[in-house]
């Protein structure tokens, strides 16, 4: 019973949720970029370089290997497009985060810078007449002595 209890312990703690949040998160956030990337990016990349489909591009090693209209051996190819789309929808899930990271802590220099700005000291409330003369009284029985 203390192994269920304990990884109840540490399935309930702040970093645990956090991080599945996190992921949630993470998965919806690589859709975007996934679809910001294919949908926006790319194709205007090709088009600027020529109507290129980034996804087509490949290298043949090998041809197919054909008996009339019936494929018996598929081609070999290196899918290098689908690699350069990969590698720029990495990109700018990276430049994202580092994004997110930066203003998370310039947010948290700023309260620091906050927190340890120090409070002016409040003046002293006057104090009642009364006290003031009792003050005076005392000072002057101890001058007599």
């Amino acid at each position: 019973m203390g192994f269920m209890k304990e990884f109840k312990e540490f399935a309930m703690k702040g970093n645990v949720l956090d991080m599945a949040i996190g992921v949630v998160i993470g998965g919806a956030f690589g859709k975007i970029v996934t679809s910001l990337v294919n949908d926006l990016i790319m194709p205007l990349v090709g088009a600027l370089i020529g109507n290129v489909d980034f996804t087509t591009l490949s290298a043949t090693l090998r041809q197919a290997v054909m008996n009339g209209e019936e494929v018996v051996k598929p081609a070999v190819t290196l899918n290098y497009g689908n690699f350069i789309q990969v590698t720029v929808d990495f990109l700018i899930v990276a430049f994202c985060i580092f994004l997110v990271v930066k203003a998370i802590n310039k947010a948290k220099e700023a309260a620091a810078k906050k927190e340890e700005a120090p409070a002016e000291p409040e003046a002293p409330a006057p104090k009642p007449d009364d006290v003031v003369l009792l003050e005076e009284i005392r000072d002057l029985l101890k001058n007599q002595k």
